[in-house]
Parts: structure tokens; sequence; C-alpha cells
């Protein structure tokens, strides 16, 4: 799972920096930057998120992503399909905040299985 998060980690980079032109890409910035981090987190300093409080912070994260994915979810017909993607900011969007949705929760489940277990240190 580390290098899993450590590419979703680079994912997420990568939709930060394509927000350059967009007109609100420093909302979009800010909303990816939360999985991003997370992913970071998880990736390559996991034994440092496993105490309560960054789990609580965590959670309010997750839930936080979750709501902005019903919220930006796509109402396009046909949103999967490139025709409509490539012309419907809205589809892309709810795109994007489906794949946001994936990373934090991909992070979220590492550390919540590395909480349940000892971390074994790299050999």
């Amino acid at each position: 799972m580390k290098y899993l998060n450590i590419l979703f980690f680079l994912l997420m980079i990568a939709f930060i920096g394509v927000q350059y032109n967009d007109p609100d890409g420093p909302v979009w910035a800010l909303i990816y930057a939360v999985p991003m981090v997370w992913a970071g987190l998880a990736g390559f300093r996991l034994p440092h998120v496993l105490g309560p409080r960054y789990f609580s912070v965590l959670v309010l994260s997750v839930v936080g992503i979750l709501l902005l994915t019903v919220f930006y979810w796509p109402t396009t017909p046909g949103f999967w399909q490139k025709d409509v993607w490539w012309e419907t900011e809205t589809a892309r969007e709810g795109m994007g905040m489906m794949i946001a949705s994936l990373v934090i929760l991909v992070a979220a489940a590492t550390i919540w299985l590395a909480r349940k277990k000892p971390i074994q240190p790299d050999s």
C-alpha cells in the first residue's frame, strides 16, 4: 500500500498542477491537496500519523471529500464518455472528486490497517 499511496500522492500533485489556468483553480487545488497530503503521509510518514489526533483529522477529511463528491457528482448523461467530459467542466469536476475520494479512501485504509497492527521496521 505504501507504493500505491506514493503513486496517488504524485497523481494528486499533477491534478493540482493542471489547475493553473482554471478560473476556480485555487479552490480545486485546495480540494485536491487534502487527499494529496494524506496519501503522502500514508506513503512516506505512516508511523507519524497513527495517533488519535491525526486519525480525527483524517476522519473529518474523508467525510469532507465524500460530501464534496456527492455535491459535485456529474448530472450530465454519459459523463464518463470522452465527448462529454472533454467539453463539460462539471463532468470533469465530478470525476476529479471521484478520484480524490478513491485516493483519500486508500490512504485512510492504509492508516486504519496500520493502527490495527504493529508496524514492522524496514529491513
